[in-house]
């Protein structure tokens, strides 16, 4: 054979193998975003998991809130009519007797 279908052939041996290099380079970028995703994927679903706990406990505690809060609108409203009450008697007091006139 010719010297130049030599270097024919080792020029495109040397092609191929570079060629089954890159593409184990790519598989291997590949299978290394892969495997970058899942455990994204992961982080992403425990923090989901943590976010729905704490909007949980967040709806808990506005519910508390709110049965507190009516709970005190409940007693000032109590406060408001012994007071009245309160006054109300006093003033009778004041009416009956004799040395306040």
């Amino acid at each position: 054979m010719d010297s130049w279908v030599w270097i024919v052939v080792i020029v495109a041996a040397l092609v191929l193998i570079a060629a089954l290099v890159a593409a184990r380079a790519r598989a291997r970028k590949v299978e290394s975003r892969r495997s970058e995703a899942g455990v994204l994927r992961d982080r992403a679903s425990v923090r989901e998991e943590q976010a729905g706990r704490a909007e949980q406990e967040a709806q808990r505690e506005a519910e508390e809130a709110r049965r507190r809060q009516v709970l005190a609108d409940q007693r000032a409203d109590e406060a408001r009519r012994e007071r009245e009450a309160a006054q109300a008697t006093a003033q009778r007091a004041d009416e009956v007797d004799p040395d306040v006139r």
